[in-house]
């Protein structure tokens, strides 16, 4: 019994020992270190939370300034854009007056009716409009910037409303004429011409060459009567003013866009950005 005794006493003085890191037991030291335990404790719970909160916080600028750029990236491009769009309008305006004058002297009463001059600071240049008729020139804008944007995902971060002016601008329904007109149904007129061609003219002449100006003299009468000939150039001349007036509308969708990014990257850059909070 007494043995059994002194087992539980050595149990009960270790047991002290621990929580006291001494031989004998007191209450007040036994609480001063449970009171330290606990605020040890909190220190490191807050410290954890602390840095977790901070990560979380520099994660958050992290991504604010990536979508700070996308809308810097997205605003040059689109001026690029603008400017594409400006230079491929002073080309249709070019090449549909040009080719109007064509039409307009189809049946004129001479040799040279399908001959046109160019003059500039190296003296006069002669050529035939229509040996250039098989050329197109595709509407296709710079959207490398916007590819990426979504690409990577981080569109979504842009906002609702500047996600659907860039949707629209780059995906639009003005757009989307802009590049079947000058894709497609460009594409279906050439080919109507050129079969033309190879259909018919080759037949019908000793020798074909558009590009040799004597060769539009030599069969100006027979070019003349061609009516289907003419009458596709008809029809090309009314897509190409279709063309220009959806170039106008597009050039004001994007002038639009431009107003809308240049008044939100004006409120981000006029933000002040601390470790907590975004006044």
């Amino acid at each position: 019994m007494p043995e059994r005794f002194n087992e539980r006493r050595e149990d009960v003085n270790w047991f002290v020992r621990l929580i006291t890191l001494g031989d004998r037991f007191s209450l007040r030291d036994f609480y001063d270190r449970i009171k330290r335990g606990i605020v040890e404790f909190l220190i490191v719970f807050f410290g954890v939370l602390l840095s977790f909160s901070v990560e979380r916080k520099g994660e958050d600028f992290g991504d604010r300034e990536s979508n700070i750029e996308n809308l810097h990236g997205l605003r040059s491009e689109i001026k690029k854009i603008r400017t594409y769009t400006v230079e491929y309008k002073e080309s249709i305006e070019f090449i549909s007056e040009l080719y109007q004058n064509q039409y307009d002297r189809w049946d004129a009463p001479r040799d040279s009716a399908f001959i046109d001059m160019i003059e500039d600071e190296e003296g006069k240049y002669y050529f035939a409009p229509m040996s250039l008729y098989l050329n197109r020139d595709p509407f296709d804008p710079p959207r490398v910037t916007y590819d990426a944007i979504k690409l990577d995902g981080t569109f979504r971060f842009l906002g609702s409303r500047v996600g659907k002016t860039m949707t629209d601008t780059y995906d639009g329904t003005f757009l989307k004429y802009l590049i079947v007109n000058t894709e497609q149904e460009e594409r279906e007129y050439v080919k109507q011409f050129s079969d033309r061609i190879a259909n018919r003219w080759v037949y019908d002449l000793p020798r074909i060459d558009i590009e040799d100006n004597n060769f539009w003299i030599q069969n100006r009468k027979y070019i003349q009567q061609d009516r289907f000939i003419k009458y596709n150039l008809f029809k090309r001349l009314e897509l190409w003013e279709q063309i220009k007036e959806q170039l106008e509308e597009y050039t004001q969708v994007l002038d639009n866009s431009t107003a809308l990014l240049d008044s939100v990257i004006q409120v981000k850059d006029d933000e002040i950005e601390i470790i907590w909070w975004v006044f």
